[in-house]
């Protein structure tokens, strides 16, 4: 394990330069009052309930929850001791599994996003483990034979370790290789119509390739580019399997800054994707500048406000008016399953998440779905401090690995048998006053 402030240390530049941005524009907004001619929306009924064929869900990815992982560029950053934790069994989800997806099913969600990895896939050069390939079968089957639709991610921010010692994404032949078996993954499962996720957060995939010594900071660029190639390929793939298939790759929301952001990716795919993915997690106000602990490791403590979810979803309907959008993952961390210094609780932090997301549906925003991220707590890119789940379980100090239900399980049962939260709901947390979310328009055209 090394020292947290190691670790910190060792932060590229663009890491520390997206936190500059974050803080910067923050303050910046300390001094922008909310405009009075900007009338904010009225909501006098409360929220309408989300349609009937709204999707609820859970997300998940591989590496961070099937536990006993096979060599990829993953294990060998644990393995160089650039965690805090090693992954060990995660959850083990590669082995509960069936279980698992019995928790989602009874939770009334109607999408159960997975990953299915390449290094599981290949663990060799050009040799298919047919276990892990009867495995995936068999999960995938049972997220269809439960009632629920697969929501499948081709690329969780994992690859193998051939992969890994030939250079990973700085190396030329990676895109073939990637497409190689993301089109083998695609053949197999298009039967089921499943959603796609082609790659996940991929900014923040180069961001930690190179944090963690995969990729040299000078070839950041080479690997966008080739993200968005391999994209725009695989895309075009899945068209031609299943016409009808629904394409995303989901994008990590930095608040203020992500319209700048995405002109390195989300732009540059942007006619290659059927709905918009959002990830949305933290929130930066004049009154609350700690979004830096969000990319400082301590989620814990950074501002979760919910109505920024709204704002959010209001600026990409606006920079993209034909395309639906899909809040791939939500929610709330939590210190090793301890109470928030803020108080928050994660189911009303979940209700208060998806009584925005009703209002942004009342407002013309075409929202399509909702998935929590995450069913269970897993291992969160490094340590298993920061606990997510529905269900939580203390992989570090547990070896039953029990799932034991947070207040949010309830919550989220309330909710998809609902269509949301009742029209009299209110919110637990007022709304920011100036929330940065969007700056400077979630500033300027307050919604209350």
């Amino acid at each position: 394990m090394r020292p947290r402030s190691e670790i910190l240390c060792c932060v590229p530049r663009v890491t520390r330069v997206l936190t500059a941005l974050i803080v910067a524009v923050a303050a910046v907004g300390i001094v922008v009052a909310p405009s009075t001619s900007a009338a904010p929306v009225a909501n006098r009924t409360g929220p309408a309930p989300l349609p009937p064929g709204f999707l609820w869900g859970v997300s998940s990815s591989g590496f961070q929850s099937e536990g006993s992982s096979p060599d990829s560029n993953w294990t060998r950053y644990v393995a160089a001791g650039r965690t805090d934790d090693k992954v060990g069994t995660s959850v083990d989800f590669r082995h509960r599994y069936r279980a698992d997806i019995a928790l989602a099913a009874r939770l009334g969600v109607t999408v159960y996003r997975v990953g299915v990895e390449w290094a599981r896939l290949e663990p060799r050069p050009g040799v298919l483990d047919r276990t892990e390939l009867a495995y995936y079968d068999s999960m995938i089957g049972a997220i269809v034979a439960a009632g629920m639709r697969p929501m499948i991610t081709l690329d969780h921010w994992v690859y193998p370790g051939w992969v890994a010692a030939r250079g990973g994404w700085a190396n030329p032949a990676t895109p073939n290789l990637w497409l190689r078996n993301a089109r083998r993954v695609v053949d197999r499962y298009s039967r089921y119509h499943p959603l796609w996720v082609t790659i996940n957060e991929p900014m923040f995939y180069a961001v930690q390739e190179v944090r963690n010594g995969g990729l040299p900071a000078s070839d950041l660029p080479v690997m966008l580019d080739r993200l968005v190639a391999v994209h725009r390929a695989i895309y075009d793939h899945i068209h031609r399997v299943d016409r009808t298939a629904m394409v995303t790759s989901n994008v990590a929301y930095i608040p203020t800054v992500a319209p700048a952001l995405d002109t390195q990716l989300l732009d540059r795919i942007a006619d290659k994707l059927d709905f918009v993915g959002l990830d949305y997690y933290y929130s930066v106000s004049p009154g609350n500048l700690n979004a830096w602990h969000a990319i400082a490791g301590q989620t814990w403590l950074a501002p979760v406000s919910a109505d920024g979810l709204y704002y959010a979803l209001r600026q990409y309907a606006r920079r993209f008016p034909t395309k639906p959008i899909y809040v791939v993952e939500t929610g709330m961390p939590t210190e090793n399953g301890a109470a928030r210094p803020d108080g928050y609780r994660r189911g009303d932090h979940l209700r208060d998440l998806v009584y925005w997301t009703q209002r942004a549906r009342d407002d013309g925003i075409n929202v399509i779905g909702f998935n929590y991220w995450s069913l269970t707590d897993n291992y969160e890119w490094g340590s298993y401090t920061p606990r997510f789940g529905l269900y939580t379980v203390d992989v570090k100090t547990d070896r039953t690995l029990t799932r034991r239900p947070t207040d949010a399980v309830a919550a989220y049962r309330g909710i998809t048998a609902g269509g949301g939260v009742p029209s009299t709901y209110r919110p637990t947390r007022p709304p920011e006053v100036c929330s940065l979310v969007a700056a400077p328009e979630s500033c300027l055209e307050p919604v209350r």
